[in-house]
């Protein structure tokens, strides 16, 4: 399945806006060839927008929801996006999955909330793992931070994840983030890896962009600069199963020894 990744941070502040340029990168991707586009975390938004973030949330069947679901539909491409939700009173940072048809096949809240910023808006996730099959693979959703935790991604492989989609916020100075862990990553646990981040300065944050896609051999696909692009690659079953076939981590395992992790 081709895999589309849009670096951008949109036009923070107006979901409007984001949701144009959505609009304008699902047409490309479509045209490329891709089943699936990713946008990057709180995409519909922005990401450091104060006390925006909890004006602008809506539920996840709302009415950007609904937008998104058309862009879909309308493009003939799923869609991964990040968005912040609001239920009740709580605000998540949130993504969720889009099928080409509009239907909405999976939605996940950020686990592991980074640092002052997040924890003072956001209320974090329980669910670690959340899959939904889309095109013959089995499609994970995390969110940025999340992926730094090598807990979370061996729950995914254990469970059976192909593809993990990550919309994501990095900053500098983590840029071994998607050049060294995302490829790790994808090698010891056996699937592919999505990380699609922002890019530029945005409030007190400065996003270094290097959208990357790596396979289950630790090679990255596709890398994103610096700037805002639309970067695709494929993601192969054929050879995620001779992978999987060749890499002895998952069956050399043995769990009786880590209860000390827990």
């Amino acid at each position: 399945m081709r895999t589309a990744l849009l670096q951008s941070s949109g036009r923070p502040g107006s979901v409007e806006a984001n949701l144009e340029v959505l609009d304008e990168a699902a047409g490309r991707a479509a045209a490329a060839g891709a089943g699936l586009l990713a946008a990057p975390e709180m995409f519909l938004t922005g990401y450091a927008i104060g006390d925006d973030i909890a004006r602008l949330a809506e539920p996840a069947d709302g009415a950007s929801a609904a937008a998104v679901a058309g862009i879909a539909a309308r493009h003939g491409v799923a869609v991964v996006y990040g968005y912040p939700e609001r239920a009740g009173e709580a605000v998540f940072n949130s993504a969720q999955l889009v099928s080409a048809d509009g239907d909405r096949l999976a939605h996940y809240r950020k686990t592991h909330l980074y640092g002052p910023f997040e924890r003072a808006h956001f209320t974090p996730g329980e669910q670690p793992v959340v899959q939904a099959e889309l095109n013959g693979l089995r499609v994970g959703l995390m969110i940025c931070y999340d992926v730094e935790f090598p807990e979370n991604v061996r729950a995914h492989a254990l469970a059976g994840t192909d593809l993990l989609v990550v919309p994501t916020a990095q900053m500098h100075p983590y840029q071994f983030v998607p050049e060294s862990l995302i490829p790790v990553r994808a090698f010891e646990n056996q699937m592919y890896v999505a990380y699609v981040n922002r890019v530029g300065r945005e409030g007190e944050f400065d996003f270094v962009g290097l959208s990357t896609l790596a396979g289950p051999d630790g090679v990255a696909r596709t890398r994103a600069g610096r700037g805002e692009e639309l970067v695709l690659a494929d993601v192969d079953p054929a050879f995620l199963d001779a992978s999987r076939e060749a890499n002895p981590y998952l069956t050399d395992r043995r769990p009786g020894l880590y209860g000390a992790l827990v």
